[in-house]
């Protein structure tokens, strides 16, 4: 992991056209805006463990009712 000091008004630059730059710092945390071509996603990364853990539920489920032949009990 690289670990950067920086202050508000600085940027960072990834390959692909993405630059994150720090808005504000205070105690309640960082602000941070992403700039990015539209054709990249942007997810934070709570919500996509979310959809993940929803996905694979689904798969559980998809996988009992062909196993069962039937919907299975709740």
């Amino acid at each position: 992991m690289l670990v950067l000091n920086r202050h508000p008004g600085n940027a960072v630059l990834f390959s692909g056209g993405i630059r994150v730059v720090i808005l504000e710092c205070s105690r309640r945390g960082v602000r941070i805006g992403i700039e990015a071509p539209a054709d990249v996603g942007i997810m934070r990364e709570e919500i996509a463990n979310q959809i993940a853990e929803e996905n694979a539920r689904a798969t559980n489920m998809q996988q009992a009712r062909e196993l069962l032949g039937r919907e299975p009990a709740a």
